[in-house]
């Protein structure tokens, strides 16, 4: 027999209290405190949905962490559900999300970074000594690469670099409220850097006397390749976008987060207008009429410089400038790679594309878009003032150009070096970086950062370039060369390496965000790496990671297991 059916009550004899409760709205009340405050900050920006990043970095600044309540309070404004803001606050590693419950991080934050050449430099031991020391008054926080890896071990008080830290130098910082990054005084500023004939080969290319065709031609036959780790030949990318129809957009990538590198910055510092004036070539020949430089957050000052140098070039060009918008990351490796950068400056989580499309026909709000790194585009200027002939004139072992190698590491000089593309790292160490530290013995090399392998001392007569170490199981990417030593040892810098990708994925596909967390552990377990199991989770990253992350992850650890085996030895 059925259970009886229960009747519907009349609509009428629900009881009155029932009903009002229905009527409350769903979700978090609107804290008005919450909202005044968040109004305020943003009172002078336009509100755009493309602005999330930048008004949830407005609320970090002023409060040091970001509250639930003011993930609700900006939500309303912005006219979105509150997830959409949340979502957006939790990707990324320098917004500090508290709930009602949690109670907020201290004032102070002092971020140390524990990635590869600061590890070589005993940053652990810096850690400990400062966890130590501040206990609870002071945020001791370990970061991936903040892109200063020639002055290792660093660290950061609040946004003030401290180069070659110690426990000792790091709290003269705070006893004398030294928070903010300091501007260098060697920055050529607009006035200079027309003196020297800035400016000019744009001005050539506006008014017709270069034609858009000559400036492509001269790019293609000079050999300029995206300096930001992909290779791709500049000219031919300056002639497909051109080919797609407009409006057409640049974004110019300078998330430098790879460990290891920091040419980008070493350039911006000194000389941030030759950058400019390459983007306004570009965009005068593709026909862009916007451009947005997005600048990694660890770079207060450089976005301070671009701020300056874009006042700069408005007030020079009055009306014939060009729009530029500045975007600042926010702790997210993954923003290297092109389309998560997109995705970033759209105000969304930093979350690689599936290709195809490709950005150069659906790119920034699914217009054509050139992207470029920061170096491609230093380097536009002296490749049409000084000929074609002159950089592919340079190089070795039958490469041509010039190559940025940021070198950290067991080098008596660490820093950016400018060599010949071709070169060895051997010749890199002898001929630019003053050799050796005393005491130290040549033993191995990353070659391109932490994705890019890792190669022995006894293949450091290789040619350094694109396409010339991929056979080894490795590749020369944005350059960025850490020279080992006898006294170091290449399975611990390999799963420094994987810890690293570990704690960068995206999480959007499951072979790179499971695989390089367990490899990590399976990494860490006993002096024998179980191989066929570490070799199963590489051809799982390698074949089904959506982008390079995943796919690359692996290859400090495969290159242990090819030139170092000695190391794995029970």
């Amino acid at each position: 027999m059925s259970d009886p059916v229960t009747p519907i009550k009349n609509v009428d004899s629900v009881d009155k209290t029932t009903r009002k409760r229905r009527g409350k709205p769903k979700g978090r009340v609107v804290d008005s405190t919450a909202r005044e405050e968040i109004s305020a900050l943003i009172a002078d920006m336009p509100l755009q949905r493309d602005l999330l990043i930048e008004y949830l970095h407005r609320i970090q600044d002023k409060f040091k962490h970001i509250h639930s309540r003011h993930i609700v309070a900006l939500a309303d404004i912005m006219k979105l559900a509150p997830v959409e803001v949340y979502e957006v606050a939790t990707f990324y590693h320098h917004f500090d999300v508290i709930k009602d419950d949690e109670s907020p991080p201290p004032e102070l934050t002092v971020r140390v970074c524990d990635s590869i050449s600061c590890e070589l430099a005993n940053c652990e031991a810096l850690i400990s000594m400062l966890q130590e020391k501040h206990g609870e008054d002071v945020r001791i926080q370990r970061v991936p690469c903040v892109g200063r890896c020639a002055a290792a071990p660093v660290a950061v008080v609040d946004q003030n670099p401290v180069e070659f830290a110690t426990v000792e130098s790091v709290q003269k910082c705070i006893d004398n409220d030294q928070r903010k990054c300091p501007l260098p005084e060697n920055t050529v500023y607009y006035q200079d850097y027309v003196a020297d004939g800035g400016y000019q080969i744009f001005r050539q290319i506006a008014s017709g006397e270069r034609s858009a065709e000559s400036v492509i031609e001269t790019l293609e036959h000079a050999g300029l390749r995206g300096l930001g780790g992909a290779g791709f030949p500049a000219g031919r990318k300056w002639r497909i976008v051109s080919g797609y129809e407009g409006p057409r957009l640049l974004a110019v990538n300078i998330d430098e987060g790879e460990p290891g590198t920091f040419k980008d910055r070493y350039y911006l510092e000194r000389d941030p207008h030759r950058t400019l004036e390459g983007c306004l070539v570009a965009m005068q020949v593709v026909g862009i009429d916007e451009c947005y430089l997005y600048v990694r957050d660890e770079y207060p000052h450089i976005i301070e410089i671009f701020q300056r140098c874009l006042d700069e070039l408005r007030s020079a060009l009055g009306d014939d400038c060009p729009v530029f918008h500045l975007r600042r990351g926010a702790g997210a490796y993954i923003c290297g790679e092109e389309s998560a950068m997109i995705e970033s400056i759209e105000g969304k989580r930093g979350l690689p594309r599936q290709r195809p499309p490709y950005i150069a026909e659906v790119g920034l709000f699914g217009l054509p878009t050139l992207e470029h790194n920061c170096e491609t585009l230093h380097w536009v200027r002296d490749i049409l003032e000084q000929g074609a002939e002159w950089f592919a004139g340079h190089g070795r072992r039958e490469r041509t150009g010039l190559r940025s190698f940021s070198v950290s590491g067991r080098v008596k000089k660490p820093g950016v070096h400018l060599a010949p593309a071709g070169i060895s790292v051997r010749e890199l160490i002898d001929e630019y970086c003053g050799g050796m530290l005393d005491g130290h013995q040549f033993y191995g090399y990353f070659p391109g950062g932490a994705s890019g392998g890792i190669l022995p001392e006894s293949l450091g007569d290789l040619p350094l370039d694109f396409g010339t170490l991929e056979e080894y199981g490795c590749f020369i990417g944005s350059a960025a060369v850490i020279i080992l030593s006898d006294q170091d040892s290449a399975k611990s810098t390999a799963l420094n390496a994987m810890k690293f990708f570990a704690h960068e994925s995206c999480g959007q596909c499951t072979p790179c965000r499971v695989g390089a967390e367990k490899a990590a552990g399976l990494m860490q377990i006993g002096k024998k790496w179980d191989r066929e199991l570490l070799d199963d989770l590489t051809d799982v990253m390698r074949d089904a990671s959506i982008c390079g992350l995943g796919q690359a992850a692996p290859n400090p650890m495969q290159c242990v297991f090819k030139y170092f085996p000695n190391e794995l030895e029970d």
